[in-house]
């Protein structure tokens, strides 16, 4: 352990047989290979090989098939709520919140898809709230609400689906930073809430953090979309040496929203720099390489840690690379954390102890490093976190459906008596009432 070490350099030296253990000896170079424990080596050749499924409930959900378990009726919303946005700005099909527009698609030659809404099981109301960009790329967040607004005035208003629960038995895709609250900023995000609107349908969201106004009960929270085709493009071999101990890329101050510090990602990522800039063992950095994915193939430990919001692309790079994700954000709720066992491939760090991050690392047993690694080389863990297009067995979408399935059938307090109403249609900030 590094506190029985007692030295700066013990705890290097702890970092190098890790990283042997991590890789394939034989392609490390000499020097390195010459100081790592001999009963190292044999371990790291199997690691590199091996992969292990998780037994029990968390690996049988990974595997659900759900069609057959559900039917979805997709409303036909006139073009400007979806597919006409995104002709006026195609970025949205690159950024992180794409998972709304690639959804849509996904559904629509789906074999749980109905034409006969009598016999749905879920509504699905195909809005884009995040493909109204700023000239920088970033959702507008004033836009957001009074799009989805908009859009569910209109669905109650043609179809009868709507008002027989007040939404209960619909779903919608909200991959804004804070989720329905459609703020990036936190504290924005807490004033606003949720769009009262959206207070008993099911949300499919990528913002989760317990115990927080803009994660409601019973939403799927899924994750980030990162392009499916770019990352297959810059696979390395896997054999490939994990010759970086921990790897980050990123901003660690935002002056331009937080001019004078200390807001921005809670302090945790401005502490990051401050404790680690000049660490030997952290390959971190705002540089964006282009080797950047080929990097995270090449790390051990792969940090994630919030930023405005609690979730970022960077948890699905590190799990579809094989680099453990070491995750910093108090309280966050991981994507599909029924179905993904996060405490075992990944690292949970509180904001408080990143300073000793270090320690934390190092100190790890070499079997937990190992065990993580091989079921990182799970591919349905690796499948899982992705939104590919065609869509695969076992992918985001799928389990995006075997969530929907799970809460079925519906409880029968979701319908309605005749005339009864549930929601308040006038309540929410005056901004977001205005007509879009």
């Amino acid at each position: 352990m590094v506190s029985m070490m007692g030295s700066r350099a013990g705890w290097r030296r702890r970092a190098v047989v890790l990283l042997l253990v991590a890789v394939s000896l034989s392609a490390m170079p000499a020097t390195l290979a010459a100081a790592a424990a001999a009963d190292s080596v044999e371990a790291g050749r199997e690691a590199e090989q091996h992969t292990e499924r998780i037994s029990g409930s968390a690996g049988d959900v990974l595997e659900d098939n759900p069609v057959g378990r559900l039917k979805v009726f997709i409303y036909d919303l006139p073009r400007k709520y979806n597919k006409k946005m995104v002709t006026k700005d195609s970025r949205c099909l690159n950024h992180m919140f794409a998972a709304e527009i690639f959804m849509h698609r996904f559904l629509l030659s789906s074999a749980v898809r109905t034409l006969n809404p009598k016999e749905a099981d879920w509504f699905y109301a195909p809005v884009y709230t995040t493909c109204d960009l700023t000239p920088a790329g970033l959702p507008l967040p004033f836009k957001s609400p009074r799009v989805m607004r908009s859009a569910i005035q209109y669905i109650s208003n043609k179809w009868p689906y709507w008002n027989r629960t007040d939404g209960a038995d619909h779903f919608f895709v909200a991959p804004h930073d804070f989720g329905a609250c459609f703020h990036y900023q936190e504290e924005k995000a807490i004033e606003r809430g949720i769009l009262p609107l959206l207070q008993r349908a099911t949300l499919v969201q990528t913002f989760g953090q317990e115990n927080h106004v803009c994660l409601k009960e019973g939403s799927i929270i899924i994750p980030p979309y990162a392009p499916p085709q770019k990352m297959q493009a810059h696979l390395i071999p896997p054999d490939t040496p994990r010759s970086i101990f921990v790897y980050f890329r990123g901003l660690f101050y935002d002056t331009g929203n937080d001019p004078e510090g200390g807001y921005y990602a809670r302090g945790a990522r401005a502490s990051l720099w401050e404790n680690f800039k000049n660490n030997p063992l952290f390959d971190i950095s705002t540089d964006h390489p282009p080797t950047y994915y080929e990097d995270m193939q090449r790390a051990v430990f792969c940090l994630c840690p919030l930023g405005w919001a609690p979730w970022s692309p960077r948890l699905v790079e590190a799990v579809v690379f094989g680099c453990i994700p070491v995750i910093i954000a108090d309280d966050i709720v991981l994507p599909f954390a029924d179905a993904i066992p996060w405490e075992e491939i990944g690292v949970f760090v509180e904001e408080k102890d990143v300073p000793k991050l270090d320690t934390i690392l190092t100190s790890m047993p070499i079997d937990d490093i190992l065990r993580k690694q091989r079921l990182l080389a799970n591919p349905s863990m690796k499948q899982a976190m992705l939104f590919p297009q065609p869509a695969q067995p076992r992918d985001a979408f799928h389990q995006i459906l075997n969530g929907l399935a799970r809460k079925l059938p519906h409880p029968e307090g979701v319908y309605l008596q005749p005339g009864e109403k549930r929601l308040n249609w006038t309540a929410g900030p005056v901004g977001d009432l205005k007509a879009w």
